[in-house]
């Protein structure tokens, strides 16, 4: 009950315009391994496969980035099939970063792809897999924040492949002392 007033309150702040964006320079690959970590020592059936390129130094919003990843992390461990694999792989660069999270669950059906991002939203085939639909629009949120983009590319029963691209600042425009900040 408390993670659905959680997200509740964070979609009417986001809605009404209450969230900006604060970036600050964080260790990518560092703080996407917490977030791994975190996952694995819960009791999850899937394991996650991570992988990092790039650029570890950049300028993000890490609590949105929190948000985006912890909720599509979340969501393809738990429609992921038995003992199934996450792929989580980062690519970064100078003026982007791209996460890809890769499941092989049950994916989503056609038709509930273009209602993905609306919120109390689930798909038809989710069966009797908990969830309160708001995840994804938390994440739409929390990435048009960042004026980023999201990708989604699914099979129904192959899975499903979201990535998300962030612009971040380059070393001009972004001040020159890079300090790693975990909120």
């Amino acid at each position: 009950m408390l993670c659905l007033l959680e997200d509740l309150l964070f979609l009417n702040k986001a809605e009404a315009g209450m969230f900006t964006l604060h970036p600050s320079w964080v260790d990518l690959n560092s703080f996407c391994q917490e977030i791994v970590e975190t996952f694995e020592a819960g009791n999850y059936q899937a394991t996650i496969k991570f992988q990092f390129v790039g650029e570890s130094q950049v300028y993000l919003d890490i609590n949105l980035l929190r948000h985006i990843l912890t909720n599509l992390l979340s969501n393809a461990i738990k429609y992921s099939l038995d003992s199934g694999e996450v792929r989580f792989e980062i690519t970064s660069a100078q003026e982007t970063v791209n996460f890809c999270i890769q499941d092989s669950g049950i994916g989503i059906p056609a038709e509930d792809l273009q209602n993905l991002f609306t919120a109390f939203h689930r798909a038809k085939n989710v069966g009797q897999i908990k969830g309160t639909g708001l995840g994804m629009s938390i994440v739409k949120q929390c990435v048009d924040l960042h004026q980023g983009s999201i990708d989604v590319d699914s099979k129904v029963g192959a899975g499903t492949t979201f990535t998300v691209t962030l612009p971040v600042l380059n070393n001009e425009t972004a001040p020159l002392e890079k300090q790693a900040q975990f909120a």
